[in-house]
């Protein structure tokens, strides 16, 4: 029996966003861990961003953004309330808007933090500043609410997290302090805490076409 394709990385934001979907939406897929520093070729001539996650359907559609595979889990789940749980049409603004603030705002300042030997050095502490103010507007939205978007969590919870815990984890190494606080801190150990996080961090071998086959939700 064919099954859809994840061609993943286990410690890209992005591919972990969309594995956590998966797990919420009880979906398996085949996954195929990418060794990003020596990409198969068959994941190179699919993809036209060289970029995972990669969702491969078993009609051979390609669905490329992270963000698209989540809504796709959302419309394929057998629990058809979910997406509207996940996505409620009142707030499906609010949700695109903070999304769209990690991904094109968040991300920026966190990759020349956490890599500032990669882009200009010297500007590691502004982007770490700039990075913070991001993370102090979403703590005040916590104040107010148990997760980013009111009283229930959203497909906004699922897409900032994997970055804020990156982030956390840069700052540990470069021994950034007095960076996290509550209501964000725990918002952030619900996720790693979550009884799916080991699943959802499985350490899979780097796949080959001659590997055998392996599967996510790996049991």
């Amino acid at each position: 029996m064919r099954t859809d394709i994840l061609y993943s990385f286990r410690r890209c934001p992005y591919a972990i966003r969309a594995r956590w979907a998966l797990l919420i939406c009880e979906i398996k897929v085949e996954i195929r861990e990418v060794d990003l520093k020596n990409k198969p070729l068959e994941f190179i001539n699919i993809s036209k961003t060289k970029t995972v996650p990669i969702l491969v359907k078993t009609n051979k559609e390609v669905i490329e953004e992270s963000l698209d595979i989540i809504i796709w889990a959302l419309s394929e789940s057998k629990k058809k309330k979910l997406k509207n749980f996940y996505i409620p049409i009142s707030k499906e603004e609010e949700i695109i808007e903070i999304i769209s603030e990690n991904d094109d705002g968040f991300k920026y300042h966190l990759d020349r933090f956490k890599y500032s030997a990669r882009f200009n050095a010297s500007e590691e502490d502004y982007h770490f500043i700039e990075a913070a103010k991001y993370i102090k507007k979403w703590n005040k939205k916590l104040t107010n609410s148990r997760w980013l978007i009111g009283d229930n969590p959203s497909i906004a919870d699922w897409c900032v997290w994997p970055f804020v815990r990156q982030f956390k984890i840069a700052c540990e190494s470069q021994k950034k302090t007095s960076y996290f606080e509550d209501p964000i801190k725990e918002w952030l150990g619900h996720f790693e805490k979550h009884q799916y996080f080991k699943k959802l961090m499985h350490k899979f071998d780097p796949w080959k076409p001659s590997t055998k086959k392996e599967y996510f939700p790996f049991n």
